[in-house]
């Protein structure tokens, strides 16, 4: 999975007719700037007002995912969302000319295709994700749905549903990887039992279903009254069922269609999350609010995560420097050499490591009943792994030094105490320039901020006696 952020290379047009609206729509896709995400765009409407793909907008659930801002509103977006994630996509604008996307076929194929034939393009902005790091789970007490997401290095879906009848039961679907999203869910065509099929026809929906762009489960006998409704609903001479339980001989384009168009509708509504995953979402039972509920969730998991502002590190790779390599560097000794591990080290950023353990020298003195490490220490620890970032620039590290010349912005947010182990990262504020270098810096404990710092130093060469 690239870790850069992906437009389309060029615009895309679409037409068609909106699912429950029964609306004429022309779809545009436009490529966006970085950051931008996914953002509808009402063109019918005065101002052009934006609705961005965000699940705090959510309103309503009911046979599809309702988006609303200020009044605007976007019906049955998840199919389009679901062809955008499946493709890998970070920022597009959507312009429509209606309150619905086009429902094509009832799957996201289409939208696939169309975003296939004129390209992905990679952009300079790197991506975020919402790492996954221990069970989290939602269930709609009143239907029994649950959706659960367990630790994983990519993006995985299972779906497992039980309809309960005899021409549609249990069925189960999975997605390893978005690159297979083509092939094995994108053509997966929306659904619905005959008694559903019915009861939206009585209210007024699906303006704009046809036989060719929805599956009908015949669940309950074909009545002459509810065959005359269907008749009228889809502009035919004839409606039956044939031997596959299907209304009107549909060809499955999968054995278990259901499932993975399900399994559709759940990366469609998780896209509202705003934020690529890094989990494996195990569904049952999945439906539109039990997904919009477990993507708020995710939502705030996510902005709680910002929040913190803990990048995700692994501990147990092997490290860039070493506290020998350290050393070769710096000309810091102990009981001055306040850091251990070097674990990433770039041209512009830099990632320490300390364990802080009772037999530090300052912890004699410190609050000796209540051993804390000094902030003024963690403050030192944190420049020397900025002098690393600087001192792996040079040939000849041994020849240099680096020295504060400003220390602004400091927050200490928590104790530092024994046991603990604190990762520093710094990050270049701008490039280095006369040996002047200006970094932002913070430290963590757990999936804790225990410090932050903007820092200002200078390198120099040591004096030759």
């Amino acid at each position: 999975m690239s870790d850069k952020q992906k437009t389309i290379q060029e615009e895309i047009h679409l037409s068609g007719i909106g699912l429950h609206t029964g609306k004429e729509v022309n779809l545009t896709m436009k490529p966006a700037k970085e950051n931008t995400g996914f953002v509808f765009v009402r063109t019918d409407l005065e101002g052009r007002p934006q609705v961005e793909a965000d699940v705090n907008y959510v309103t309503t659930t009911e046979r599809g995912t309702t988006l609303e801002k200020l009044g605007v509103k976007i019906h049955t977006c998840e199919h389009l969302l679901a062809a955008l994630v499946g493709m890998d996509l970070d920022n597009v604008i959507l312009e429509m000319d209606s309150s619905e996307p086009p429902i094509l076929d009832g799957s996201s194929k289409f939208f696939v295709e169309a975003i296939e034939k004129v390209g992905v393009e990679e952009q300079a902005a790197n991506r975020e994700y919402l790492v996954i790091k221990e069970v989290l789970s939602y269930v709609d007490p009143n239907t029994g749905s649950e959706i659960t997401i367990i630790p994983s290095e990519n993006y995985e879906v299972t779906t497992m549903v039980d309809f309960g009848t005899k021409v549609l039961g249990t069925q189960n679907a999975s997605l390893k990887n978005l690159s297979d999203f083509k092939e094995e869910i994108a053509s997966a065509r929306t659904f619905s039992f005959l008694h559903e099929l019915e009861q939206l026809l009585d209210h007024n929906l699906i303006k704009g279903g046809d036989i060719s762009n929805a599956i009908v489960y015949v669940d309950k006998e074909l009545t002459p009254e509810t065959t005359e409704k269907l008749k009228v609903a889809f502009g035919k001479e004839d409606v039956s069922i044939r031997p596959n339980g299907i209304l009107d001989n549909l060809t499955l384009n999968y054995p278990n269609e259901a499932a993975r168009h399900k399994l559709l509708d759940v990366i469609g509504d998780l896209a509202l999350v705003g934020v690529k995953i890094k989990g494996r979402v195990i569904a049952n039972k999945p439906g539109h609010f039990v997904n919009t509920q477990f993507a708020k969730k995710l939502n705030r998991q996510w902005k709680l995560q910002k929040k913190k502002n803990v990048p995700d590190f692994d501990l147990t790779k092997e490290p860039v420097f070493d506290i020998n390599g350290i050393m070769k560097l710096m000309p810091h000794r102990p009981p001055f050499l306040l850091l251990d591990k070097v674990l990433e080290l770039s041209d512009t950023h830099v990632v320490g490591l300390k364990n802080v353990t009772m037999n530090e020298p300052f912890f004699v003195g410190h609050f000796p009943k209540e051993p804390v490490m000094p902030g003024v220490l963690q403050v030192e620890a944190l420049a020397q792994a900025g002098g690393i970032l600087v001192l792996a620039s040079v040939p000849d590290p041994e020849n240099y030094s680096t020295y504060f010349i400003k220390i602004d912005k400091v927050k200490f947010k928590r104790k530092v105490v024994p046991g603990d182990t604190l990762i520093f990262k710094i990050e270049l504020i701008e490039p280095i320039r006369r040996g002047i270098v200006h970094m932002q810096g913070y430290g963590y404990v757990g999936d804790s901020v225990a410090l932050e710092a903007e820092l200002m130093a200078q390198v120099a060469r040591n004096k030759v006696d």
